[in-house]
């Protein structure tokens, strides 16, 4: 069991806005493909060429989420990025100053579409917005042959995915899993998105997520369709089965991470709802479980990317190898609880806390990861148009 005495995991990275939705989502992501968008500011290598300097400056930037690397429970110290560091003799300055994907994009887009440094070497961001950050051609190719751990350890879900075939770009640096989640004190077992969706007992009492891509992929398994390659049509019949159930009353209201607290005290009995929250409850309460439907979950990672202009891409990609060791990935695993990308991993987590490594959820199995899909690919005009449908039909 996680120890409570140290600073709480991480808070999941997977809302549109931090806490928000509704029109203040809607907006946001509107900012940050329009006005001042993108449509002619994507690069390319040769127009934007970048100078690696790691040979002789050892040093290093690195942008993470708040709260997505080990600490001591004191919190003063990251014991694996204090290890890289004695080990390698790259000096990292590490920030944790990426709140929300669209948030961060509008804070360094102008910079990256002229062609301009952002004092970052590495950044981590949600793969959605990797894949639009790789479409503009704004982050560095990275070079296979110093990235060898990472090669030889990335699970085989994560290979390959459409925005990044070879891995050239984006490394995962957690997953996690979109499903269902109910609280057993204040109801009984749900199995299905469509129990959730039109259970007579649930009515009112069920929150799903205002991340477009999480609550409408598992809306597209439910009714047979493929998340990961699905039709304008298909996506419209999704909505129609959300929009049904929101004028039926049965969804008390979309969420970002804010449910969690509401499903632990029974307040929702039921939700759309990621592994690493329910992990966390769970330790808590037996009772608040997690359910991966029959017909799918939803896999999704945060990937690290190096900036075009960044001028230490060697030391980053040294520091990507070293988070693929089996024992450095499982202890920061042991930490944030969210699916480890790592091959090799559990093995090692045995050695820290085998309650974790037995955990489904942290590292699942071939039979739950074949049925774990990652969202389509899109282009900025299908993003625009399905965000906008979307926010449409959950009051945004």
């Amino acid at each position: 069991m996680r120890d409570r005495s140290r600073p709480e995991p991480r808070l999941p990275r997977r809302t549109l806005l931090r806490g928000l939705a509704g029109s203040a989502a809607l907006a946001a992501a509107t900012a940050a493909l329009g006005g001042c968008g993108t449509r002619g500011a994507a690069r390319s290598e040769a127009d934007c060429a970048s100078e690696d300097r790691s040979g002789t400056e050892k040093e290093l930037a690195f942008s993470n989420w708040p709260q997505y690397l080990d600490v001591t429970d004191d919190g003063s110290r990251r014991p694996t990025l204090e290890a890289f560091q004695a080990r390698t003799g790259i000096r990292v300055s590490y920030a944790e100053d990426i709140n929300d994907n669209n948030e961060f994009f509008g804070k360094v887009r102008n910079q990256l579409a002229a062609c301009q440094p952002i004092g970052r070497d590495i950044v981590v961001l949600s793969d959605w917005m990797a894949a639009r950050m790789i479409r503009l051609g704004w982050v560095q190719r990275l070079d296979p042959a110093r990235l060898a751990t990472v090669h030889a350890n990335l699970l085989p879900s994560l290979r390959a995915r459409a925005y990044d075939p070879e891995n050239a770009y984006a490394i995962p640096w957690q997953s996690g899993l979109a499903g269902l989640a109910y609280n057993g004190n204040v109801t009984g077992e749900i199995r299905t998105v469509d129990e959730l969706l039109t259970r007579p007992d649930l009515k009112g009492r069920v929150t799903m997520l205002s991340e477009m891509r999480d609550t409408v992929g598992l809306l597209l398994q439910s009714n047979g369709h493929d998340p990961a390659d699905f039709t304008d049509a298909q996506f419209d019949q999704a909505l129609e089965k959300l929009r049904a159930a929101v004028r039926g009353g049965q969804i008390r209201r979309f969420t970002g991470n804010d449910y969690a607290p509401e499903l632990a005290r029974g307040d929702i009995a039921a939700c759309v709802a990621w592994s690493g929250d329910v992990i966390q409850l769970a330790a808590e309460d037996a009772k608040v479980r997690f359910v991966a439907p029959d017909s799918g979950v939803m896999l999704y990672s945060d990937d690290m990317l190096v900036p075009n202009r960044a001028t230490h891409r060697g030391n980053a990609e040294a520091l990507m190898d070293y988070y693929y060791e089996p024992a450095v990935a499982a202890r920061l695993a042991a930490y944030v609880n969210y699916i480890c990308p790592v091959r090799g991993a559990r093995a090692e987590m045995e050695r820290i806390d085998p309650e974790l490594a037995d955990h489904p959820l942290i590292f699942p199995d071939d039979a739950l990861l074949g049925r774990a899909k990652g969202f389509m690919t899109l282009t900025e005009e299908r993003e625009r148009a399905y965000e906008s449908k979307f926010q449409q039909v959950i009051g945004g």
